[in-house]
């Protein structure tokens, strides 16, 4: 049985202006989470979707990008509120890389979310 090749790890770029965690591979474009920083202390990162291209999925990109966006929230000292089904299934199946947010910041991140609708 042929030994199936794994795909190189993805670029990762964050444009928090746009709040857009986006990965190319191989310069292309191939996913992105969409998130926003909560305004409330203490300024979560919020995980609202994650989008892999067809072209790319089954190779990890979506994997890759939550990892990624967990690890940027570890840098900065917040927590991320995995509002994204994707993100709360691989937070969920990766306890020891995707501490929970506490409940209050969970609230904190629907309220914001729910008051901005059309931008996510």
């Amino acid at each position: 049985m042929a030994e199936q090749q794994r795909a190189a790890e993805p670029t990762i770029r964050d444009d928090r202006e746009k709040g857009r965690l986006e990965a190319y591979a191989d310069d292309v474009f191939a996913g992105v989470i969409v998130y926003f920083a909560l305004d409330e202390e203490p300024h979560a990162l919020v995980a609202v979707h994650t989008v892999v291209d067809a072209d790319h999925e089954g190779r990890g990109i979506a994997g890759a990008l939550v990892r990624e966006f967990y690890a940027i929230a570890a840098r900065e000292g917040v927590p991320v509120v995995p509002l994204c089904p994707y993100a709360a299934k691989w937070a969920a199946r990766h306890p020891d890389e995707a501490p929970p947010a506490s409940d209050e910041v969970v609230h904190a991140a629907r309220r914001q979310l729910g008051a901005t609708p059309g931008l996510w």
